[in-house]
């Protein structure tokens, strides 16, 4: 006959329980999957006790991963989910989490959406590519559009300004290559960031231009 024999609070995780069935550790549940399944000291661990036990461990267990996650960096609900699932977790569980840190205020798409939109306009990223990397991160489009137009509204950026910006800075780095060269290389560097191929060949004839004048 199994029976619980002790429960004890995780010495390392708080709000967590430590559950032994004859003197050997089961399960680690939170406080309220302890509560749900009214285990105790005690208690006889019969098959539908011992289910609803290992249930509760490995969504303790899941949360414990995703909490690990977003402490490495910030996440959508989605790329969370998808990461959860590659680390074994199932897909309910997984969801279960989510739904979890959502209403602890852990998660929070628009946010997300808002801190990554921020962080990559300032350093002279286009709408474009804002937009791209936002959708590889799971951020739904409702909800990138929302974030890519309040983050430039707010901090008044634009592409026009941008992209001249950042291409003036490069520009000046490249400044012991011949002028081929150096178009090739600007021109490449801010495709990369995404910005329209009219608007980078504009600046880049701008800057070459403004080049050839100061030299002659």
């Amino acid at each position: 006959m199994n029976m619980i024999t002790q429960i004890t609070e995780h010495p390392r995780k708080a709000g967590q329980y430590v559950i032994d069935v004859d003197g050997k550790q089961f399960a680690v549940v939170t406080a309220d999957a302890l509560a749900a399944t009214k285990a105790r000291i005690g208690v006889v661990v019969d098959d539908r006790l011992a289910a609803r036990l290992s249930e509760a461990n490995e969504l303790t267990a899941a949360y414990d991963r995703a909490l690990n996650l977003l402490a490495f960096r910030a996440r959508s609900a989605r790329e969370l989910q998808r990461r959860l699932v590659q680390k074994g977790v199932t897909a309910e569980r997984a969801d279960r989490v989510i739904a979890k840190l959502r209403e602890a205020g852990l998660i929070d798409d628009a946010d997300f959406a808002r801190q990554l939109t921020r962080s990559k306009m300032s350093t002279g990223t286009s709408r474009r590519r804002v937009h791209q990397e936002l959708f590889k991160r799971g951020v739904p489009r409702e909800v990138a559009d929302e974030a890519v137009e309040q983050v430039v509204e707010e901090e008044g950026l634009n592409d026009a300004e941008s992209i001249e910006r950042i291409a003036r800075k490069k520009w000046r780095t490249l400044h012991r290559l011949d002028d081929p060269t150096r178009r090739r290389r600007l021109f490449a560097f801010l495709a990369r960031r995404g910005f329209d191929s009219d608007d980078v060949s504009r600046v880049v004839r701008q800057l070459a231009g403004e080049a050839t004048s100061a030299d002659e």
